[in-house]
């Protein structure tokens, strides 16, 4: 086999592997209704704790347990923060894990942000939508973690527990998490190592 059938075969297992992934990741439609009608749990640490993750120092900054539907996955390879934060997870709770609210909206992730918009009338205050949805960056505490992260598809529910966290670089690179749920903008993403994911 020459060089061009190489590539040729190359190629072609890749773009079955690429159908595969696309297949395996397709959306959930669940039923109409609120999915998750709890808001994120946060608490406070009994004292400020750090750990090493790569070339990453991380300082916890609270516990945190988010119920929420998934409402989009973005992937990151080339970023400054790919390296610890390789997934975002555009998370919602309350209204904002409803079929009937979610269809007036154009929800898109890029460049680390989660993006809202209306298609026509507002179908609940813009301040519900804040506070009921949220940002995510999210950091796996392990490989297992990490393997469950990768496989989660927009329209579940999940739940997710572990501790919200400033990361600092050896570089100087930095980010801080969002402690509250009612900020947006830049800075209002919550950075989570995750130390437990369930499907439910």
């Amino acid at each position: 086999m020459d060089w061009r059938g190489v590539l040729i075969c190359t190629l072609g297992l890749w773009g079955l592997w690429h159908l595969w992934q696309r297949f395996e990741l397709r959306p959930v439609h669940p039923a109409d209704g609120p999915l998750v009608t709890t808001d994120p749990l946060q608490t406070d640490m009994e004292r400020e704790s750090t750990a090493q993750h790569g070339r990453w120092t991380l300082t916890g900054r609270a516990h945190y347990e988010v119920t929420a539907r998934i409402l989009g996955r973005e992937e990151y390879r080339m970023d400054p923060l790919s390296d610890l934060i390789p997934e975002d997870l555009a998370l919602g709770w309350g209204p904002m894990s409803d079929n009937r609210v979610l269809e007036s909206f154009e929800i898109s992730q890029s460049a680390r942000f989660y993006s809202w918009h209306p298609r026509n009338d507002m179908p609940i205050p813009r301040e519900e939508v804040i506070e009921h949805s949220a940002n995510t960056h999210v950091i796996a505490a392990n490989e297992h973690v990490g393997s469950q992260l990768k496989r989660l598809r927009v329209g579940e529910v999940v739940r997710l527990t572990g501790v919200l966290v400033d990361a600092v670089r050896d570089d100087g690179t930095y980010i801080h998490t969002s402690l509250t749920r009612t900020d947006s903008g830049a800075g209002a993403c919550e950075v989570m190592l995750v130390e437990g994911v369930e499907v439910l």
